[in-house]
């Protein structure tokens, strides 16, 4: 049942629960890699381990578990985060949903509901991540695209070619030069005149 892949980090200030949901996890065939006690060392161990899963408790010394997961999230370091925490006031899942939490359990932990919770929560993370990139890669065509019709127009006007001669123009460059279609483009728009 346990996904063997999984790589966690437990973020807790309390050194019995840290113990504790290592050794539960542990012996379902996760792996726990790192035991931070504030958001401080969650963020750090987070950068250096780049684990598949963030346990983290909200209230911590230092720096608490909500503003660790927005500075994981800002820095896109790309681990699932789910909160552990003993508050289920409506303010801090609402700062959990803002900041892109995909998992809230509330303490004390009931064992048959963490695993559902942490494959769910790490199946979502890992689907928004990849339409997260698929998006990225349409959007980079999209402006590749733009470019190449940009320069495209600008060499139409300049040479007196029809679009296809201008589109072959800048793919014979393309070829010749070892360069993108979109450099070549980027560059005769840099050109100017």
């Amino acid at each position: 049942m346990a996904n063997p892949a999984l790589r966690i980090v437990i973020a807790d200030d309390e050194p019995i629960t840290r113990m504790d949901l290592k050794e539960f996890l542990e012996e379902r065939g996760y792996s726990v890699l790192g035991e931070a006690t504030d958001g401080f060392d969650a963020i750090e161990m987070c950068k250096k381990i780049k684990p598949d899963l963030v346990l983290m408790d909200i209230k911590m010394p230092l720096l608490d578990g909500l503003s660790a997961a927005r500075i994981l999230q800002q820095e896109q370091i790309g681990a699932t985060i789910v909160l552990l925490t003993a508050y289920s006031e409506r303010e801090f899942i609402d700062s959990a949903k803002e900041i892109g939490v995909s998992g809230y359990l509330v303490k004390p932990i009931d064992e048959k509901s963490i695993i559902p919770c942490i494959e769910l929560a790490v199946a979502r993370s890992r689907e928004m991540q990849k339409l997260q990139k698929d998006i990225a890669k349409v959007e980079e065509r999209l402006e590749s695209r733009s470019i190449i019709e940009k320069a495209k127009g600008k060499i139409m006007e300049r040479n007196g070619l029809c679009e296809q001669e201008a589109y072959d123009f800048i793919r014979k460059l393309s070829l010749t030069k070892n360069l993108s279609m979109r450099r070549v483009a980027e560059i005769i728009l840099q050109a100017g005149g």
